[in-house]
């Protein structure tokens, strides 16, 4: 490269100043010439010539450049000679016009310079010359014709092949074409460099090598003339592409019946690839290669080749994938942290361990159930709950592979363990100064405590035992404590509570007794109890009218005695500090004998009547607390108050009432009244009498009812009621019921009354008035007219039968006879007896005692007695024929 830029510039240089001589040289030429021709015209003006007869010669002009047709910048050189003669000066024509000199066209003595800067250059050139001295001319030579061209000579570069990319070993060749002219010669340049002097119009490189890439382009020039140059081709050399491989299943450590995958790439379509497994040939093609079950020898070292079968041209191998085939794995499961047993809300991690090989996606199951998946071999569980306690087994999977379950990892959950809070002082309630001991109980010696009171910490307390040697107020509230492992964060529930109670003042005891009776007698029996109302453990001291009754306990029991009348007190104490003031005091009233008891009945009569109220009451005249027992004709009664009640007398609850009261005691106290005599009376019923009589119902429209108390002689006033309801205006025995004051005609009811016992009746039953009055009127109506009717019939009767003719034979109208007589029925065979079709078994043998009691009887042989119609007339009435048997009779009269 740098020889040839330094040759350019050397020829650059010559050209430069073989230019600068000729302009010079043109330029002098043009200057004597101008000097010479004024001097020869002068010559001319002022010295004649004789004519002579001449003959000019024809120069001869030559072509002394190698081409006649130039480009642009060429040049063309004509050479003018004169062969007859010398001293001649030459004058040039184009087209038969004389030239002159410019940057064009130069000419020095018998050369012409044509430099082709411009088309209009091109034309017919000719030239004559002059003699010098002479004034004679020369004939003007054969033209010879000069072509400018347009345009620079066209270069067509090309290659074979044609390809955009070529690679090492492979052949390319460069044709350099020139459209116009021939006796070119051929220059050949790569990046600018030349890389052969073979002057041909051909380059070519039989094996390429990556060092040939570049750019290529030929030049060309004829002569000294101008080099035009082709445009450049690139070409590039590359190495084959190098197949990328890669393994499409995620895992190159692969297990027998997975499927294994590999996909090999190249930039272009135009390769096919081929299949590789530790260097041999697999015979397939194609840009994925699939295993679908792997085997155990499908194991090794996997490459890819790209080749371009058409052009011989083979890449190298790609990156080898290795390929390593293993048994079906059985993972390992393991927990942290492996304490046992682990606690509620501690956190467990498991891990799942297929021997390193990646890519496996675990299940954790818990009692055969499947918990979770994860990617990771790591499975957190989080916090774990009692439910999480069992048996736990992993397995991993990798596509369609699934491994077999890992070995069992037990987890044991339980709850922390509950400390016990033990008060080991006497008492809860305490008072100021007092000791105040708890323990804690736990059932490891790995736990710690911790004290809380009031559920806030108790700070610098952490042992199984809390001491408080004298108890202050600010001590008391509910204490309780925790054990904890800090190392693992665990804590257990909080222990049972124990509330403490831290009094400033010391209590005073509180003095009763079971009995509150006042007074009490000899015999009986009372307990005293003395109670301090906060804490426990105290120890009681007794005292009755200030001394001491070196008496010890809760409670004091006295059985009575005159001795024992008097105030007690008592005194608590506890530890051997703490003593209490003394209690409030209690009066003892102790005395002789027995109460006296009263029974009183109310009302006081002796006499009573059934549905009399009669309550008895028993009074005791002094103390409180009795017992009543309630007798009657000396068998116990259910009462039990201070009273017993009759609500409705009986003739039953006749006899001899008394009471006795008692007191429970240890030993039982009682005192009895004296008895009581009842007598019970049935109480007298009344009656209602309706006064109104039959002879009266014509003549009243009222009802007269008259009260009577059955079986008593006592005057008694009287009180009635209709409907339940009283509607006396006085207390008369009688009541007038009217159609006024009684439409609906009610039931009435009366009651006997008086100022003395029995102080009333039972009232009657009751006596209805519906429609009383009228139908009596409706009775006696009725009875009168069938009376009087048949009063009426009897006379008519009579009457009709005085009064009435006898009808004469012949006046009588002929009757149908719808019935045979006896006669006619006796001379007829036919005629059936009528008795045969009407008396039944039955009629033909009656019962002997129907048949004594009629004293007859009746067969088929007794004869009816039928009365003919003449026989009729003879007869009497119906009584006569009652009287003669009752036999049948024809209708005909």
């Amino acid at each position: 490269m740098t020889q040839l830029s330094k040759t350019t510039s050397t020829c650059e240089t010559q050209w430069k100043m073989l230019l600068l001589q000729v302009f010079t040289l043109i330029y002098l030429t043009s200057v004597c010439a101008a000097q010479d021709g004024t001097t020869i015209s002068s010559l001319d003006e002022t010295t004649p010539v004789p004519a002579t007869t001449y003959n000019p010669p024809e120069p001869s002009l030559q072509l002394t450049s190698a081409f006649s047709e130039v480009f642009t910048s060429e040049k063309v050189v004509l050479k003018c000679s004169i062969s007859s003669s010398s001293g001649w000066t030459f004058i040039w024509e184009k087209d038969g016009k004389r030239l002159s000199q410019n940057t064009d066209i130069s000419f020095h003595d018998s050369e012409l310079t044509i430099t082709a800067n411009s088309i209009d250059l091109s034309g017919k050139y000719a030239c004559r010359g002059e003699e010098q001295g002479k004034g004679r001319s020369s004939k003007n030579s054969q033209p010879i014709v000069v072509r400018v061209n347009a345009n620079n000579p066209k270069l067509t570069l090309s290659r074979s092949p044609n390809f955009d990319r070529f690679y090492p070993g492979e052949s390319i060749s460069f044709a350099c074409n020139v459209d116009v002219t021939s006796a070119w010669e051929y220059q050949w340049y790569k990046d600018g460099a030349q890389i052969t002097d073979a002057n041909v119009n051909t380059y070519k490189i039989d094996s390429l090598k990556p060092s040939d890439k570049g750019q290529y382009h030929c030049k060309v020039q004829r002569g000294k003339g101008p080099f035009y140059e082709s445009d450049k081709k690139s070409v590039q050399v590359d190495e084959p592409p190098i197949p990328t491989l890669s393994l499409e299943t995620p895992w190159s450590d692969v297990f027998l019946t997975e499927v294994l995958k590999f996909n090999c790439r190249v930039p272009s379509a135009d390769w096919t690839l081929a299949w590789y497994k530790d260097q041999k040939d697999l015979s397939k093609e194609g840009p994925s290669l699939e295993i679908p079950s792997v085997e155990q020898n499908d194991g090794g070292d996997y490459t890819c080749k790209a080749q371009l079968k058409s052009r011989g041209v083979t890449s190298g191998s790609s990156s080898p994938k290795v390929i390593t085939v293993h048994d079906k794995p059985k993972p390992v499961l393991t927990r942290s942290p492996a304490f046992s047993p682990m606690y509620p809300r501690e956190s467990i991690t498991f891990t799942c361990t297929v021997d390193m090989y990646p890519g496996w996606e675990y299940e954790l199951y818990h009692n055969g159930v499947k918990q979770q998946s994860s990617s990771s071999e790591t499975i957190a569980v989080g916090s774990v709950t009692l439910d999480g306690r069992g048996e736990y087994r992993c397995l991993a999977k990798r596509g369609q592979l699934r491994t077999d379950y890992s070995d069992p990892v037990s987890l044991d959950v339980s709850d922390p363990p509950k400390p016990i809070l033990k008060l080991l002082s006497p008492w809860s309630d305490v008072y100021e100064n007092e000791v105040l001991k708890f323990s804690c109980e736990v059932s490891s010696s790995e736990w710690t405590v911790v004290w809380h009171r009031n559920q806030n910490p108790i700070a610098n307390e952490n042992g199984l035992e809390l001491n408080i040697a004298a108890a202050k107020v600010s001590d008391r509230g509910e204490y309780s404590c925790k054990a904890q492992q800090k190392h693992r964060g665990v804590s257990s529930a909080s222990s049972n509570t124990s509330t403490v109670s831290v009094y400033d003042k010391l209590p005073t005891p509180t003095l009763s007794r079971d009995l509150s009776f006042s007074p009490m007698y000899i015999g009986e029996t009372v307990k005293l109890k003395c109670t301090v109302s906060v804490s426990s453990g105290w120890s009681y001291h007794w005292y009755k009218d200030g001394n001491n009754l070196n008496k010890s306990g809760k409670e004091l029991s006295i059985n009575l005695t005159l001795s024992d009348h008097g105030k007690y007190s008592c005194k608590a104490k506890r530890g051997e500090k703490t003593s209490t003031g003394p209690s409030n005091e209690l009066q003892l009233d102790v005395r002789d004998g027995k109460p006296n008891v009263t029974l009183l009945q109310n009302p006081s009569d002796k006499l009573m009547h059934t549905g009399d109220r009669i309550s008895f009451t028993c009074h005791v005249n002094v103390s409180s607390g009795w017992k009543y027992v309630w007798y009657k004709d000396s068998n116990p009664l259910k009462s039990s108050e201070d009273f017993h009640q009759i609500a409705s007398a009986k003739t039953s609850d006749s006899g001899s009432y008394k009471c006795r009261v008692e007191r429970q005691t240890p030993t039982t106290f009682s005192s009895e009244s004296g008895d009581v005599e009842l007598k019970i009376d049935e109480r007298p019923k009344a009656n209602i009498v309706l006064l109104t009589s039959w002879s009266e119902v014509f003549s009243t429209d009222s009802l007269t009812l008259q009260c009577d108390v059955m079986g008593s002689s006592d005057s008694w006033n009287y009180t009635w009621y209709k409907e339940g309801i009283n509607v006396s205006q006085s207390t008369s025995s009688k009541y007038k019921v009217t159609p006024n004051n009684d439409p609906e005609q009610s039931s009435y009811t009366c009651e006997g009354i008086r100022n003395e016992r029995p102080l009333f009746s039972v009232r009657s039953d009751s006596y209805r008035t519906k429609n009383l009055l009228l139908k009596r009127r409706i009775l006696l109506s009725i009875s009168g007219c069938l009376f009087f009717g048949i009063i009426a019939v009897f006379i008519g009767c009579v009457a009709l039968r005085i009064c009435r003719k006898p009808v004469a034979a012949d006046d009588k109208q002929e009757e149908t006879n719808l019935f045979l007589t006896m006669a006619q029925l006796k001379d007829r065979n036919d005629a059936p007896c009528p008795l045969v079709e009407y008396i039944t078994d039955a009629d033909v043998n009656p019962p002997a005692k129907e048949g004594e009691e009629n004293g007859t009887s009746c067969s088929e042989e007794t004869p009816l007695p039928i009365t003919s119609p003449d026989e009729q007339a003879a007869t009497t009435n119906g009584k006569e024929t009652t009287e003669n048997g009752g036999g049948m009779v024809s209708f005909l009269q």
